[in-house]
């Protein structure tokens, strides 16, 4: 009977053994199945790593690569500092070739000088003159903030050897017209030459020591805004010194449209040197590809140019300008209304000069006051210490909040002469010949014809300048 508890107390302890492995190897197994599938799930996340890393790898290189080849220029050897000019009927440079565009337009507008990766390397081991103002300016990245190139470059230890001003001077402050004298740069030291007065062309002494020079001033399309003018005599001069310039490229505000009397080469001044509509349509670095394939030159030679074109644009784009280019022009609608106002400067009315809306009002005292009720008194401020009829009150129009044409527009001019108490003062018929280009305009306004009757005059000349222009436009 003893025999029989313990056999079957032996066989009970067996059984529950047998149990407890059981359910020690099944846990086991659950535990090797979770196991299996934490390190199934670990190789599929390290495997969707390796692809992400891949693929910001492949995006690197994407950023990386270099725009594709334009097939007009995929078999050019590409432009090199030294290169001769080429002749008019040559394709441009690959320098200057238009920027490549797709449905997907980026909306960034990257400026010439923005692009240092693409000129920096045509300055090592050279002696360089810049030709600058305020508007030389390289944007930082949040596209508000910015420096001046000169500053940049000489942070850069580039080897600025001076820099040459335009009219209103290397930092911007000199009126309309004003002497500049040549004088050193306060914050580098630098020294600078200005080019205006008597003194528009570099002379071959300021060239001694300048091995290449850069062009980066912001133009605003008018062909009478000086700083074509001074274009042209700084080709002129680097052209019979052999050196080379490099253009760093700028939007023009005015860039969509072409319009106005085509000056008349008898009329040639500072105020207008080519036979060219008072709005050209064309940036800096366009009209350089103009001036040297049209041999305007002196003897028909031609500088050595490498355009940094502007990337993200084209002509219909608008830009406003991150400062005021000049003096009097303050703002976008100073400078949309000024190619139609600027013709005020070549008469005895005030277009708005000595005031804080500069090209954006005109007045004078002896306009009929019952047409013209608006009035203002011009007084000396920054860049005008002499305004037109200072101290005067004026009778005129304000124009701060008018829509700006996309044309040249005289009906404000005829208006004015038509309205003025004495019409002998109105036109100071030298000074309005240089600023229309025409002695036409003066005569047609005052014998009474019509907006539309004095535009249809110009029209042929304004298609032939059309052709001529297709041929050197970088940009479309």
């Amino acid at each position: 009977m003893r025999f029989q508890v313990f056999k079957n107390t032996v066989l009970l302890f067996v059984l529950v053994l047998i149990s407890c492995g059981n359910t020690t190897k099944k846990e086991d197994n659950k535990q090797k199945t979770r196991d299996d599938k934490q390190e199934m799930a670990d190789d599929r996340q390290k495997t969707e790593d390796e692809r992400t890393e891949n693929k910001e790898q492949r995006a690197k290189i994407e950023d990386d690569r270099p725009m594709p080849e334009d097939p007009k220029t995929k078999n050019q050897k590409p432009k090199t500092i030294n290169q001769k000019p080429s002749t008019i009927n040559q394709q441009p440079s690959t320098n200057n070739q238009k920027p490549s565009t797709n449905n997907q337009q980026p909306t960034t507008i990257t400026v010439g000088a923005n692009q240092t990766q693409a000129y920096i390397p045509l300055l090592k081991n050279k002696r360089v003159g810049i030709v600058a103002n305020p508007t030389s300016i390289i944007f930082k990245k949040d596209g508000k903030n910015y420096t001046h190139v000169v500053d940049s470059l000489w942070a850069l230890k580039v080897k600025i050897s001076k820099v040459f001003s335009p009219e209103h001077g290397f930092r911007g402050d000199a009126d309309a017209g004003e002497l500049v004298n040549d004088s050193k740069d306060a914050k580098t030291g630098l020294p600078i030459v200005s080019l205006h007065g008597d003194h528009k062309k570099p002379k071959s002494e300021d060239l001694s020591n300048v091995d290449v020079m850069i062009f980066d001033i912001q133009d605003v399309g008018v062909r009478f805004y000086t700083y074509i003018s001074t274009l042209h005599y700084v080709m002129e001069a680097c052209a019979e010194a052999k050196i080379p310039l490099i253009i760093l490229d700028r939007p023009n505000p005015n860039g969509s449209y072409v319009d106005g009397p085509t000056l008349e080469i008898q009329n040639q001044s500072f105020l207008g040197m080519h036979p060219i509509p008072l709005v050209h349509g064309m940036t800096i670095g366009e009209y350089a590809n103009m001036i040297n394939g049209q041999k305007w030159l002196k003897n028909g030679v031609q500088c050595q140019i490498t355009v940094i074109p502007i990337k993200n644009y084209n002509h219909n784009m608008p830009y406003s300008l991150p400062i005021r280019p000049s003096p009097n022009l303050p703002n976008d609608q100073s400078i949309r209304l000024y190619p139609s106002l600027g013709l005020f400067e070549g008469t005895d009315i005030n277009a708005g000069r000595g005031t804080e809306f500069q090209f954006q009002r005109y007045g004078a005292p002896f306009l009929n006051k019952s047409v013209f009720p608006f009035t203002y008194t011009p007084v000396e401020n920054f860049g005008a210490k002499n305004p037109k009829h200072k101290g005067k009150l004026c009778y005129g129009e304000d124009l701060k909040n008018e829509k700006a044409p996309q044309q040249v527009s005289l009906k404000w001019l005829i208006k004015a002469y038509t309205n003025a108490t004495d019409k002998s003062k109105v036109f100071n018929t030298a000074n309005f010949t240089k600023h229309a280009g025409t002695a036409k305009l003066q005569k047609q306004i005052e014998a009474g014809l019509t907006e539309e009757q004095i535009k249809a005059t110009w029209q042929k000349d304004l298609e032939t300048f059309k052709n001529t222009r297709k041929k050197y436009l970088i940009y479309n």
